[in-house]
């Protein structure tokens, strides 16, 4: 697949959901997000757009949603029960994951690649503390069964996962072209919009420059999971739709996630 290419802007974006801003309006958008295991159609459009500048990274989806619900209210709630929008940042011994949903209700989570903390390394620090109570080890979407059950499934194996993560600076607004929690109407949908300072993104740039030069390439997850009630049962696992495919139901792959290349 083609990389995805990210605009230079010289406008700074107020961020507030609403994508018919004229910055918006003039970006390039992705297609039609994808079935994350097939590549194939998916029930809803999803679509998103990447724009920079000198000092920041943004990020817009659009997804179509007939019944926009969102319940969760608290922090680093576990966001993925519900409909979310996600975005990851790969920095190559470590990633960053962020999850909203539509009530603007945000999950942060740093990874740090076990094989890559070593004692004295860059992540040797206070920051990242593995005797944390938040920070866990974590081996892919399919450890703790099988054969898998220790280390997970992808080579590297395990990763830390430090859920007290907060990115410094992160702004992001959601917007609904509906009404939320009711489903005596039907939705059009609903809009994210999402900022990060480039200077906030230090330890994911891995030798990079930051803000990037035009030519620099980066891999992003950007999906879509969607909680579907059929008969009052909740389909599992949550349809998944992506910018580029896995071939597997696995969020946590980024090797396969989507190239983004930085433009004039």
């Amino acid at each position: 697949m083609q990389p995805f290419s990210a605009q230079k802007i010289s406008d700074t974006i107020q961020v507030d959901g609403d994508l018919s801003k004229a910055v918006w309006q003039n970006a390039t958008w992705s297609p039609r997000f994808v079935d994350m295991v097939t590549g194939g159609q998916t029930l809803y459009n999803t679509q998103a757009s990447i724009l920079w500048n000198d000092t920041h990274l943004y990020i817009a989806f659009r997804a179509e949603e007939p019944n926009v619900e969102a319940h969760l209210t608290e922090r680093d709630s576990i966001i993925f029960l519900e409909s979310d929008l996600e975005l990851f940042i790969d920095g190559g011994d470590c990633y960053y994951e962020l999850e909203v949903n539509a009530r603007n209700t945000i999950y942060e989570v740093f990874f740090i690649w076990k094989d890559a903390y070593q004692r004295g390394s860059r992540f040797d620090v206070p920051q990242f503390d593995v005797f944390h109570p938040q920070a866990l080890t974590f081996g892919g979407d399919y450890d703790r069964s099988g054969a898998s059950f220790w280390y997970g499934t992808h080579p590297r194996g395990l990763r830390w996962a430090f859920l007290n993560y907060d990115l410094p600076g992160l702004e992001t607004a959601v917007q609904i072209d509906g009404t939320l929690n009711d489903a005596s109407d039907v939705d059009q949908g609903w809009s994210l919009e999402i900022a990060i300072p480039w200077a906030s993104l230090t330890w994911l740039a891995n030798g990079r420059s930051l803000p990037p030069r035009p030519g620099d390439l980066w891999r992003m997850f950007l999906g879509r999971f969607q909680k579907i009630m059929v008969s009052g049962t909740e389909l599992q696992p949550h349809p998944a739709m992506v910018m580029s495919p896995h071939g597997q139901y696995d969020t946590h792959q980024p090797d396969k996630w989507s190239q983004i290349i930085f433009k004039e």
